[in-house]
């Protein structure tokens, strides 16, 4: 290939590059729209606690009627400060590093975020959390990809159902699986394999909540899963739902990886960037509830 045609190849990649990066920003900026509309509700209903809390406290003036109106109060200030701090971190711009990061308390947060939306639609949301370690993973990253996933499987059971987050720790590997398993309508067979495309998408339009598909969901979740040396799988079986296994480094694993880099060996410490595992449409309940 002529030097005129590598400059313009190289070219056609920045621009790339650049467009990828722009759909990226767009899709956060979305989430976070989306998720102020779902939050203010939430943050509401916190202020109206506080309120009413308050002319009670105001019109009784026993001891005992106070203090338990102080209790409330103090309490929904918290799971506003809470739901206020969750928001700002995802909105305020961070750095694409890594970090140690406690995955139990990253989906508490974001499930807080979700709480009033699951609660309207009749989701049941199951958490099984075993001992982990920190993972070593860009936190608002990881937390964009739950959100993503989460409204996804709520999705799935437009008339209600169970939602199930399971946390392990794959210490052969030194992984760490979060699992998000849906009971709702799974995905065909013949859909499975394209999930993960760019602009693909399983939904005609948006649901009644105004959430819709543009297809750069699960493409870019994967693009970031593997951006962190880590894996996505999913099973699916058509009217019994989807589970979605993310496998992500755990702190020990990645200081390895970034010793191994030191010392001038890749090929040891560097597991090839795999790419995402379709399972068969077989049964997905791989995360039985103990």
């Amino acid at each position: 290939m002529s030097t005129s045609g590598n400059a313009d190849t190289a070219s056609l990649q920045r621009q790339i590059d650049v467009l990828k990066n722009q759909l990226a920003q767009a899709q956060t900026l979305t989430a976070l729209g989306e998720l102020v509309g779902t939050t203010t509700h939430e943050f509401n209903n916190v202020l109206m606690t506080i309120i009413n809390y308050a002319k009670m406290g105001m019109r009784h003036k026993d001891t005992a009627t106070r203090d338990k109106c102080l209790e409330k109060i103090f309490a929904a200030g918290g799971r506003a400060a809470k739901i206020t701090n969750t928001v700002l971190g995802m909105a305020r711009k961070r750095s694409a590093g890594q970090e140690p990061t406690d995955l139990s308390q990253l989906v508490e947060n974001t499930m807080l975020l979700l709480e009033r939306e699951m609660s309207k639609y009749r989701i049941a949301v199951d958490k099984i959390f075993r001992p982990i370690p920190e993972a070593y993973v860009n936190a608002n990253q990881v937390q964009q990809i739950l959100l993503n996933m989460l409204i996804n499987a709520r999705q799935a059971m437009p008339r209600g159902g169970r939602l199930l987050i399971k946390l392990t720790h794959d210490a052969e590997n030194e992984m760490i699986d979060l699992v998000i398993r849906d009971y709702g309508c799974g995905i065909p067979p013949e859909v499975l394999p394209r999930i993960f495309d760019s602009f693909y998408s399983t939904k005609s339009g948006p649901d009644e909540s105004g959430k819709g598909g543009t297809g750069l969901g699960l493409s870019m979740c994967r693009d970031i899963i593997e951006a962190h040396h880590g894996r996505i799988q999913v099973q699916s079986t058509v009217g019994k739902g989807t589970a979605f296994t993310l496998k992500l480094p755990t702190v020990t694993r990645a200081a390895k990886h970034l010793r191994a880099q030191t010392a001038s060996q890749p090929a040891i410490a560097r597991a090839p960037v795999a790419a995402p595992i379709v399972s068969p449409p077989s049964a997905p309940d791989q995360t039985p509830v103990a």
